[in-house]
Parts: structure tokens; sequence; C-alpha cells
């Protein structure tokens, strides 16, 4: 009984970090209509310039708390930027071009990022410093440590704000009202461009925060980390029912549960054959049964096809 509450612990941790990540996916595709393949490699870039930062500010007088928070809102605005200019750059010019042509240049951001990053900050592995208390708490049976507890709490802060903003705010009002009908929303006074920019940016900060829990929680950054926390985010959003962002919530939960169950009994189930090593195969197995079983997802928002 340990075991399954340890491995729900676990996949409660590492869905938090999926839910935050699919959300960018999500308010994007619900806007525009678009996958933003390049996402992971902004939770990417979040992680290394946070890490700059600690860097730089490890060995003064200031509290390591202090330092992480400093850290933070560095890499959400160099984050909010990066997905300024990704928008901007890249995606604007085709917002009238068939779907494949974004589909194949959002690849292609992801691919030109993940090389940039590795020029500018090398192959290896980075230590990400231990700014935060790692203390283990008995929880029924299961361990958790403070930084778990932490990315948990943050991330149900984020989650919640988030709907608020939207739900809530003239900002919110506007995206919503873009994601439904650009045209109208146009005719109405709305700024479309300007509303689908920050869209970019305010998933950019969210993949910026995903991208210090996962540094703080693994104490390892890497050039490469964004890719394979990109697809399994973007599965979670497709097994929420993408464009929705309570689905995408949902999504992220549920994934990190799957992958950390399947993780923590494989072995027994395949008699020892496979181990814990191949817990990635459970996202792909989840991507592939939603899709020939449920394509619009659990919550099942369906985005109007746009002309």
């Amino acid at each position: 009984m340990s075991i399954l509450l340890q491995q729900i612990v676990n996949g409660l941790v590492q869905g938090s970090v999926y839910a935050l990540v699919a959300l960018g996916y999500t308010m994007v595709y619900g806007i525009l209509g678009l996958i933003n393949f390049a996402h992971g490699e902004v939770v990417m870039v979040g992680a290394m310039v946070a890490l700059m930062v600690v860097q730089l500010l490890i060995t003064s007088a200031l509290a390591p708390v202090l330092v992480l928070l400093i850290a933070l809102l560095v890499a959400a605005m160099a984050c909010m930027a990066l997905g300024y200019g990704i928008e901007r750059i890249a995606y604007r010019p085709l917002r009238n071009a068939p779907r494949l042509a974004p589909l194949i240049t959002a690849i292609g951001m992801s691919i030109v990022l993940q090389n940039l990053a590795m020029m500018i900050w090398g192959r290896e592995y980075h230590p990400f410093p231990a700014l935060l208390p790692h203390s283990p708490h008995l929880l029924f049976g299961a361990i958790i440590n403070d930084v778990q507890i932490i990315i948990v709490l943050v991330a149900l802060a984020v989650m919640a704000g988030l709907l608020l903003l939207v739900h809530r705010t003239r900002l919110g009002r506007a995206m919503r009202a873009v994601a439904e009908n650009p045209g109208a929303a146009m005719l109405m006074g709305v700024d479309v461009n300007r509303v689908i920019s920050a869209t970019f940016m305010l998933g950019s900060a969210l993949a910026a925060v995903a991208g210090i829990m996962v540094s703080v929680n693994y104490g390892i950054v890497h050039y490469y980390m964004g890719f394979m926390l990109g697809l399994k985010a973007f599965t979670a959003a497709v097994l929420g029912g993408i464009g929705n962002l309570r689905g995408a919530m949902l999504g992220g939960l549920l994934l990190g549960l799957i992958e950390s169950l399947g993780a923590g009994y494989i072995g027994d189930l395949s008699g020892g054959i496979f181990g814990s090593n191949y817990q990635d195969v459970f996202a792909f197995f989840v991507l592939i049964a939603v899709l020939v079983f449920r394509p619009s997802g659990l919550l099942g928002e369906r985005v109007a096809e746009r002309a």
C-alpha cells in the first residue's frame, strides 16, 4: 500500500509540471489552432536563464529563497520576450497559410532553439544548486519532501490564477473572444495581434515556472531537457482536451499519475523484463489511445475550423 501511495505522490508532483506546460500548448491552440512544438524549448530556456541568475547571486548575502525568486522573475521575463519573438517572427507571417506550414515552422523553431542553447550553454549537464530544503515528510506511509510540496502548491496556485485571469479580467475576455471568432472580435475593437502576443507571453511565463520546478526537483539542467517534457505536456493537453484550460490541468495530473504508476509496477507486470526506465512509453500509449478512441479529449471542447 505504501508503494502505491508513493507512486501517487510522485505522479502528482510530475503531473503538476506537465499541467503547467500543457497550459501553454492549450492556450495557443485555443486562440490560433496552432501546436507550438517549440514550447518545450521555452521551458529549457527558462531553466537555463534561471541557472545563470542563481550562479551570479549564489555567493551574495541574499537568502536562497530570494535568490530563487529573483531567478524566477528574470527567467519569466526572458521567456516572455522569447515567446513574443517566436510569435512575431515565426508564426505571425504564416497565420493565414495552410496548416502544414506553421506546424513545420514550429518543429524547425524547436530545433533552432535546441541548437542555440547547445552553442550557448554547451552539451553537458549543469547541476542546479539546492536552494530549497529537501526535508522528507511521512504522509500515510509515503515520503514527500519540501520541494515536492512547494511544486504542487505553486502549480495549483498558478493554475487557479490563470483561470481567474481568463474568466475575470479584460484580457481574459479578449482572449476568449479571439478564440471564439477572431474576425468578430476585431470588429468589436479587440486588438487581435496584441491578444495573441499576450497569450504567447503568458504561456511562456508558465513555461519558465515549470522549467525552474523541474530544475529544483531534479537538480539538473540540460539543453535537451525540454524536448521530451514538451511532448509529454502535449500528450497531457490532448488527453484533457486541447483548447480547454481545465482539460490541460486534468490531463497533466492524470498523465503524471499514469506514468508514475506504470513505472512503479511495470517490472512486476512484465516479470522483470521491463523496468522503470520504460516509463516514457506510457505517455505515448496514452496519446495513441486518446487519438483513436476520443480525439476531442476527456473534457472534449471542440474548436471550430477557421476559414
